[in-house]
């Protein structure tokens, strides 16, 4: 017990709790490559790379415009990789911008640091608001490849609290084959019905195992009751974390109703999506359809209209 009071005190460092957060999401690494340049099975040429990279300021610039227009600087973020990102992780340390940066390795089913061991000097190097990770995690999956994920997750964590770093944890929950079977193989139904539990049973052993994040990027849920239960262990024990919830390259219908539940529930702060806001711009770019400007622009607006449809809800 009182492992876990220190653990909550490092946290009140960080309170996160009822604070906003809108992140524009586009440190995507192999899905980018694969489904936007394919790309697959090897590294990029120093040609593509420089291409992806572009892409990448594409939506950068995206974001900014949208500063420029109409969301608040001070709860607008930015998500994007050191891979093809670096220039733009440093632009926005420059302009003393929100931003995360991600540590795990693109496209694993098993957390991993991208560079190992030395994950912790390009933390440094960059000096991002927040560390990030994406793990997928379910309870009822391999223990061992739960344990060993636990593991590592744990140093990390322990880095971060040490140096006074905020820690943003992505948490997938992806079903097992068993668990889909038992929703009649529906990934709509399991997401329903099955997986907001699953959601409250990962984090609660990831917590147990001494992981401590400051914000938790979940995955959305279609009702108030399990808005509340994330909230609800994300609060456990006094922490004073923050939850927001991600896009999933879901429709932008389909991310406006979760978004709609999180902005009724105290304890969810925001959001942080990507493709539904990035993609369609970039496609219609690469092949030609529109212009750079209007690429950027119509990344702005689809950013600006998460931001004004969460800060209406937010006040109703």
């Amino acid at each position: 017990m009182q492992g876990r009071t220190q653990r909550g005190q490092v946290q009140n460092l960080f309170d996160w709790s009822q604070r906003e957060l809108l992140i524009l999401a586009f440190d995507h690494r192999s899905s980018f490559k694969k489904k936007l340049f394919g790309i697959e099975n090897r590294q990029p040429t120093s040609k593509e790379k420089k291409q992806i990279e572009d892409y990448k300021k594409i939506v950068f610039d995206g974001f900014t415009l949208a500063l420029e227009k109409n969301v608040p600087k001070e709860i607008a973020g930015l998500l994007v990789d050191e891979e093809c990102g670096a220039g733009i992780l440093r632009e926005a340390k420059n302009r003393s911008l929100t931003f995360a940066m991600p540590v795990e390795k693109s496209g694993q089913n098993e957390f991993d640091f991208e560079y190992g061991d030395n994950f912790q000097k390009h933390i440094e190097e960059f000096d991002p608001t927040f560390a990030k990770v994406l793990v997928r995690y379910n309870p009822a999956s391999d223990l061992n490849l739960n344990q060993r994920q636990l593991n590592k997750l744990r140093v990390l964590s322990e880095y971060l609290q040490k140096t006074k770093k905020p820690f943003l944890f992505e948490l997938i929950v992806p079903a097992t084959p068993k668990q889909l079977s038992e929703v009649g193989g529906s990934k709509e139904v399991y997401d329903e019905v099955l997986r907001p539990r699953l959601m409250v049973e990962s984090m609660k052993a990831i917590q147990d195992a001494g992981v401590e994040p400051v914000v938790w990027k979940l995955e959305g849920v279609h009702n108030s009751e399990s808005a509340k239960a994330v909230v609800e262990q994300a609060w456990k024990d006094g922490r004073k974390t923050g939850v927001i919830t991600l896009g999933r390259g879901a429709s932008k219908e389909q991310v406006q109703k979760w978004l709609r539940v999180g902005a009724k529930t105290p304890g969810i702060i925001g959001f942080a999506v990507g493709r539904t806001i990035f993609w369609q711009p970039l496609v219609e770019y690469k092949t030609g359809k529109i212009s750079r400007e209007e690429a950027i622009e119509g990344i702005a607006q689809n950013y600006s209209d998460f931001a004004d449809l969460w800060l209406n809800e937010r006040e109703r």
